[in-house]
């Protein structure tokens, strides 16, 4: 079991760091399955995700995502999701989140960190636990059951700061870029996006070089019924402009808007792979 997870509440990356995982671990021929609890979803499973049957509120918008490039289990409980897992062939199991979760036995456990700190932001805030503060737990137990962290930085920061840096100690620091796998749509764009840090999908498109001329941030996993729908196209006619979104938003669309909305892909790069494999070689990958 590998666990791609974090120690904040939410806008790390884990899912892109997770599908990356995924991708290079079948481009080497192991036979590797994503789980995830399905958040937002309502089946509880384990259930084998079918992106031909299943929507994002059976299974969840980030598995759902991903069960677009590899096979991807949802399981309320994760433990009976990677047994299923197995049990269909899998020989590695990506976990998306359930660091915290005390039942799963993880033979490599990745934690996702925001490498973005200019404009004075700093990932994990004044150190303070939720419901005070931004953290799932206090980050000096997080690092101590962790094998290493995954530094996610977007693709126009050149390095992560080395204050940052230094709060891992000797800790093995994995650099990934969040970079997009194509360019950005032509022409006027009004952007929209339900994410952890919908606002580092708008810096991304304008890095992209996208005409973004209007940008309607939403909740994390927020759901796209028909009036909303209706009102963010109305505003991009106003302005003369289509519709992006990133991918997890798109998945949650209702069919007949997926074809009046453009997604804009992404993928987590690891600037080191050789690193990242001689981690994943300690747990028999």
């Amino acid at each position: 079991m590998i666990c791609v997870g974090n120690i904040t509440m939410g806008g790390a990356g884990k899912t892109p760091v997770a599908r990356e995982l995924l991708r290079l671990l079948a481009a080497k021929g192991a036979r590797a399955h994503g789980l995830s609890r399905g958040h937002g979803g309502a089946l509880k499973g384990p259930a084998q995700v079918d992106p031909a049957r299943h929507t994002a509120s059976d299974v969840g918008d980030e598995p759902l995502m991903l069960a677009r490039d590899a096979p991807m289990w949802v399981s309320r409980d994760r433990l009976a999701g990677a047994q299923a897992a197995a049990q269909a062939g899998a020989r590695v199991v990506v976990m998306d989140d359930g660091f915290q979760n005390p039942r799963v036995r993880k033979a490599l456990s990745l934690v996702v960190v925001d490498g973005e700190t200019r404009d004075d932001e700093w990932p994990f805030g004044d150190g303070g636990v939720f419901p005070t503060g931004p953290m799932r737990e206090p980050l000096a137990a997080g690092l101590a059951r962790a094998d290493a962290v995954v530094l996610l930085m977007p693709a126009d920061l050149d390095a992560p700061d080395p204050d940052l840096v230094r709060l891992f100690g000797d800790m093995p620091v994995l650099i990934a870029r969040l970079e997009p796998l194509g360019p950005p749509p032509s022409g006027p764009q009004l952007g929209f996006a339900g994410v952890g840090k919908p606002w580092k999908v708008e810096r991304a498109l304008e890095a992209a070089g996208c005409d973004l001329v209007d940008f309607a941030p939403l909740p994390d996993h927020a759901a796209y019924d028909e009036s909303a729908l209706k009102a963010l196209a109305a505003r991009a006619a106003s302005l003369g402009a289509g519709l992006v979104t990133t991918e997890k938003d798109w998945v949650r669309l209702p069919a007949a808007w997926r074809e009046r909305v453009i997604a804009w892909p992404v993928r987590a790069r690891f600037e080191d792979e050789d690193a990242l494999w001689r981690l994943l070689a300690r747990v028999g990958v």
